[in-house]
């Protein structure tokens, strides 16, 4: 493993580094843990395709006139109990742990999937199960790259932060196939209500692999340090380098995270909520990296990604594909494809070419795509009942070239950055805050496109849907140009060495220091003074002095 490591990842941790510490116990953690992001890509894959099912769509009285609405409202549901349980996921995550905390979320998706699984005539019932469901999700996706990012080796943590995604890819794979098979197989397809409830109740493995997965894993030790459990924390270190507790990577990774939250806590003090909000709004570092995860995660939702996700039937059906069967097929194709090339960034590109120009060069290349989509549908629209032109298949193998690029960059790249630039003591907060941003504009966006791809709103056959996400493609270029640096190699501990907060620090460190010289100094001067005064004074004055103190003596 470590020699295969060795020729892949090209950065100056790795050549650096003891061997030991990439064992199979930080590849364990990280797989086990990125069961979190299977729950959110199963449901990707899973609701688009359910919405299209002839099965479904009887039992739910789902038609031409109302399916734009209730189809946004089914599947933005989740997103709405995703983004609350992101920002409620901080809390418990900063009070009792990261593991308890992915134990719990496991716990409530499965509660809201057997809901969902259940579920027959009633949209009251799947809307709730849809929003207990996304509670859980929504704590997974803001818990998971936390946990992950808290534990990896630094020459490797681009890779295994990253496996999220594609995690997230592989559910959205296993999805999109479980749909095709499920649609296929149970007869008659306007009847057979298994062809929907089996692909919402397989959602329910990856939540029972995170559970049993994180029940045999350690607590972040970094979460322990900030708990000043120095000795648990230098334990599950040792355990997971494959090191002795006085190895000296050990001792200097320990001695890093005493820095850097001595640090932080030299700033600020105190480590109530709103000290942290001080922490992370009124110091520049903090605050612009606070920002730059709020941007990228709204800028990931305005690539498009998730309109083909949870659309993907729909939108093949548009761009000229006869069936929803077929439409589910070229889905399950696309699914595959995110999901190698997923594995092929991760692999070759995510901890070698970094993540800032895998950013930048993906923007491009995902606007580019979109806009041939565009102008597909804009000057030579697919004919229902006629076959596909030959524009129509590039059209089409635009999707999946967009799905690729997708994947080499804005997919993984997003939680790798916003869960290893923020401070020990506002890593949680800052992955909450980012994960409610991407939750809360995924919202916005399963609410717009099926109205957006509708005639009338953005343009006929909603060609304009892909000119506005190609667009945002294209700008989101200029963005990580002026303000996403590289961050590849390097220790959690060394982003405050990036965004200006060490020297902060140093200068607090200084001027603390040169205000207690300066009492020191006035001290002395004192002294200095009183003793040169008593050597002036003449013996006559001494006597005058004492007969003085005497006299108020005898007086009282």
């Amino acid at each position: 493993m470590v020699n295969i490591l060795k020729h892949i990842v090209k950065n100056d941790a790795m050549k650096n580094d003891p061997v030991e510490i990439y064992g199979w116990r930080v590849f364990a953690l990280a797989c086990s843990a990125c069961f979190g992001g299977m729950l959110f890509g199963w449901d990707i894959g899973s609701i688009g395709g359910i919405i299209v099912m002839p099965a479904f769509m009887k039992e739910f009285h789902l038609t031409d006139a109302n399916s734009s609405t209730l189809n946004s409202n089914i599947v933005s549901v989740l997103q709405a109990g995703c983004f609350f349980g992101s920002l409620i996921a901080y809390y418990v995550a900063d009070r009792w742990g990261r593991k308890p905390a992915l134990l719990i979320s496991a716990s409530i998706t499965m509660v809201g999937i057997i809901i969902q699984a259940t579920t027959l005539k009633s949209l009251t019932q799947l809307y709730l199960g849809r929003l207990i469901s996304g509670f859980g999700v929504g704590a997974a996706s803001m818990l998971t790259p936390l946990y992950v990012s808290e534990n990896a080796p630094r020459a490797i943590r681009g890779g295994l932060t990253g496996l999220y995604q594609l995690f997230i890819a592989t559910g959205t794979m296993l999805a999109f196939w479980t749909n095709y098979g499920t649609n296929k197989n149970f007869k008659p397809l306007n009847k057979a209500n298994a062809a929907w409830q089996v692909p919402l109740a397989m959602q329910a493995l990856p939540a029972l692999c995170l559970f049993f997965g994180l029940v045999l894993c350690n607590e972040s030790p970094r979460w322990l340090a900030r708990q000043d459990n120095w000795e648990r924390a230098t334990e599950v270190l040792s355990q997971v380098t494959n090191l002795p507790p006085d190895h000296p990577y050990v001792q200097m990774e320990l001695d890093e995270m005493r820095d850097q939250l001595e640090n932080e806590r030299r700033l600020i003090g105190g480590a109530t909520f709103w000290d942290l909000q001080r922490e992370m709004w009124t110091i520049k570092g903090n605050r612009n990296r606070a920002l730059i995860s709020i941007g990228i995660m709204v800028c990931q939702q305005m690539t498009g990604t998730n309109a083909i996700n949870y659309y993907a039937p729909t939108i093949f059906l548009n761009l000229g594909i006869p069936s929803a069967n077929t439409g589910l097929f070229a889905t399950g194709i696309y699914g595959v494809v995110k999901m190698v090339t997923c594995a092929a960034f991760l692999l070759f590109a995510a901890d070698s070419l970094g993540r800032r120009r895998s950013l930048l060069w993906t923007s491009i290349a995902q606007g580019c795509a979109m806009f041939v989509i565009g102008f597909y549908v804009r000057f030579d629209p697919p004919v229902k009942g006629h076959p596909i032109p030959p524009v129509g298949y590039f059209a089409l193998s635009c999707i999946f070239f967009f799905a690729a690029f997708f994947q080499f960059g804005w997919g993984p790249c997003c939680w790798i950055i916003v869960s290893e630039i923020p401070t020990a003591r506002l890593r949680a907060m800052n992955v909450a805050l980012a994960a409610a941003t991407q939750w809360l504009f995924n919202f916005v966006v399963a609410q717009a496109v099926p109205h957006m791809l509708k005639d009338g709103h953005m343009g006929k056959a909603g060609y304009g849907t892909y000119f506005f996400f190609g667009s945002c493609c294209f700008a989101m270029f200029f963005f990580v140009w002026f303000l996403i640096p590289e961050t590849k190699g390097m220790s959690l501990e060394r982003m405050d060495d990036i965004f200006g907060v060490t020297e902060l620090a140093k200068a607090h460190i200084d001027e603390e220091g040169a205000h207690a010289s300066t009492n020191i100094n006035e001290k002395l001067y004192n002294t200095h003074v009183q003793e040169t005064t008593a050597d002036v004074i003449s013996p006559q004055d001494r006597e005058a002095q004492s007969s003085v103190g005497s006299d108020k003596l005898d007086k009282r």
